[in-house]
């Protein structure tokens, strides 16, 4: 199968690979503790209390709204930073970051993980990483009497005094929880710019691409164009054309002219078969 031009010309060396290897061994760490954070928050360990300890100290909605709002039959949302599509969605997102890493390390021990198959990988992861800090730092404004325009409290604030002393431990690992994904965010963007690098082409590219087209063109001329093989014997002029058996006769000849056959005299030129013996006639001697 024929690649098409415009997939042959994109890159697929890397112009830094010992800092790709340098990132993939930072980004095994931290995948693992994405892992680890997000699923241990799951499905519910802290974030009701959170939610309930800003209630508490005038800094965010209350809990309770959702139980008033179903009591009277209002529809209601649960603000980003408080619901459950948050949780669920870190644990995914660092599940597949697990399974993305040990494929690209897979492809790049096998030489297929290309800076293309990069980009691409690593801009979708951003995005999904980028999500995950807008849900996790999104505002809460449900409550009008208690607004909360920015990030929620364990993120702006000290995890020590006001808050309640059970909930210190549980303040660190969501800090934690959040300045991973802002790692990976990173982690990721930086891998997406080597790609785009490595995908740039320089002039090394530019020259060896030039040289491949130019022997293509000069490849294409058309057969009606190319020189034909000269017919052996018509150097120097237009004569009769010497073939095997013409230079035979005449050396046979000696004279430069086939040798004329009258009936069995002359050269010997075959065995004469008869009818079951075989007898062999050579030159009649005068």
């Amino acid at each position: 199968m024929r690649v098409p031009s415009f997939l042959s010309s994109i890159p697929r060396q890397w112009r830094t690979p010992k800092i790709i290897i340098g990132l993939f061994v930072f980004e095994v760490p931290s995948t693992i503790a994405a892992l680890a954070l997000f699923g241990i928050a799951q499905p519910d360990l802290y974030r009701t209390r959170f939610w309930q300890e800003g209630a508490d100290h005038g800094w965010n909605s209350n809990p309770n709204q959702l139980i008033y709002a179903i009591a009277n039959y209002r529809p209601v949302k649960a603000p980003l930073p408080w619901s459950q599509f948050t949780t669920n969605y870190n644990v995914v997102i660092s599940v597949l970051s697990v399974f993305i890493l040990l494929c690209k390390g897979i492809m790049f021990i096998t030489s297929v993980f290309h800076p293309l198959v990069s980009m691409l990988t690593h801009a979708a992861l951003v995005i999904l990483f980028a999500v995950s800090i807008h849900n996790q730092a999104g505002p809460d404004m449900s409550d009008l009497a208690h607004p909360q325009p920015g990030a929620p409290w364990y993120i702006t604030k000290k995890c020590g005094p006001p808050v309640s002393s059970d909930l210190i431990g549980y303040c660190k690992q969501a800090k934690a929880a959040f300045a991973v994904t802002i790692l990976m965010v990173t982690l990721f963007t930086t891998q997406l710019i080597i790609a785009l690098i490595s995908l740039w082409p320089n002039k090394q590219l530019r020259s060896s691409r030039s040289s491949r087209v130019s022997d293509k063109e000069s490849g294409r001329a058309p057969w009606e164009m190319m020189e034909a093989p000269r017919t052996p014997g018509t150097a120097g002029g237009l004569k009769s054309p010497t073939t095997p058996r013409t230079t035979a006769f005449n050396t046979l000849s000696g004279n430069g002219k086939a040798p004329v056959r009258k009936g069995n005299q002359g050269i010997p030129l075959r065995h004469h078969i008869g009818m079951g013996e075989e007898t062999y006639q050579g030159p009649t001697r005068v």
